[in-house]
């Protein structure tokens, strides 16, 4: 063993040899499988004395066996009686060896044939009985789902926030029957809301401020197809006498009281419009001024709010459209522009008028 240790350590191994892949039996102290050649002190294997003469004797015994049966039935000899080893004893013959081997009871055959085998039973496989074919039962049909009793939600046509033709055809039919009392914008603002709800409530239905196409419906047969003046009338109030410095010239004439604007052309009203004014904390300036710039998308840098179609003519104060106004109406203030709430009529105001045309604001 020491020379075992030595030779490990020289190799520089680990604990189980060579250290190839891993396997503590792989080329370890044990040789080259898992349970190799013990070697011995010196390195080789011993020969046992006792080996020899046992070889000799069994040499000796596997001759006379050879020469006893080429005699017949003889004497035994003593010296392979002294080799003989002691066996296990026989297992018991069971009937199929009896019926395979012949019997020596059994006369009549000569001819070296034996009795019929008869099966063992005892190891035969046990058949496997057929299974009966069975006639698989109907599946239990699937109850149909029941029908939901909630009832659907009408779709919504029209709500805050649209705008267009059809709102405005809205408006002039809530105004028939006493809901709105405005001219027409085409913008669903909080007013038309409220006026679509008044009308839901006093209907009995649930008054959601939009209108769904239950509620056109209704409304739809309860009024009359509007009229060209009805959708698109020039003012919500009559326009006012115009100033007489309005009389010549292109003029944007605005009168605070009857609050429209009249664009006119040597005394002829071409378009009127609805408009609202500042607070009194930011009023808009009266007297008579010029267009000195438009802006088609303007912003406002002052307080961040859009200005569209600006027709600037004192300063900061422009006329222009207003989603607010369209939307609350004169329930608001402007910061001293000139608000117009329809924005279609703006919009072609904005294509007329040019640079240095007068604007004249009064009472």
């Amino acid at each position: 063993m020491a020379g075992m240790a030595r030779r490990n350590v020289g190799m520089g191994s680990d604990a189980y040899g060579n250290g190839g892949d891993g396997d503590p039996y792989n080329n370890g102290p044990y040789g080259n499988g898992p349970y190799g050649s013990v070697p011995s002190v010196q390195g080789h294997r011993h020969s046992s004395p006792s080996r020899g003469r046992r070889t000799a004797t069994a040499t000796a015994a596997g001759v006379l066996a050879i020469a006893a049966l080429a005699a017949g039935c003889g004497p035994q000899d003593p010296a392979a009686d002294a080799l003989k080893q002691p066996t296990a004893p026989a297992p018991a013959t069971t009937a199929t060896t009896a019926l395979a081997v012949p019997s020596p009871t059994e006369d009549g055959k000569a001819d070296g044939t034996t009795a019929p085998a008869t099966p063992d039973t005892s190891t035969a496989p046990t058949p496997t009985p057929t299974p009966t074919p069975t006639t698989p039962s109907p599946a239990s049909p699937t109850p149909a789902p029941r029908p939901s009793t909630a009832s659907p939600q009408p779709e919504v046509l029209m709500r805050t926030g649209s705008e267009g033709p059809r709102v405005r055809e809205l408006q002039a039919r809530l105004r028939q029957i006493g809901h709105f009392g405005r001219n027409p914008t085409g913008y669903y603002g909080t007013v038309t809301a409220e006026a679509v709800r008044s009308f839901q409530v006093k209907r009995g239905t649930e008054g959601t401020g939009a209108t769904d196409a239950a509620t056109w419906q209704k409304l739809r047969a309860m009024t009359r197809t509007p009229t060209a003046d009805e959708l698109d009338p020039p003012t919500e109030r009559p326009v006012a006498k115009p100033d007489e410095r309005c009389l010549t010239g292109r003029v944007l004439c605005i009168s605070k009281k009857s609050r429209t604007l009249a664009w006119m052309i040597d005394g002829r009203v071409v378009s009127a419009m609805d408009v609202r004014f500042g607070s009194e904390y930011t009023p808009t300036r009266e007297g008579e001024f010029k267009v000195f710039w438009k802006s088609r998308d303007h912003v406002s840098t002052l307080y961040d709010t859009p200005m569209p179609y600006a027709l600037f003519f004192s300063g900061g104060q422009a006329v222009h459209y207003s989603a607010d106004f369209a939307a609350n109406g004169y329930a608001g203030a402007s910061h001293g522009c000139v608000n117009v709430r329809d924005k279609k009529k703006v919009a072609a105001l904005f294509d007329q008028v040019k640079n240095g045309d007068k604007v004249v604001i009064y009472w």
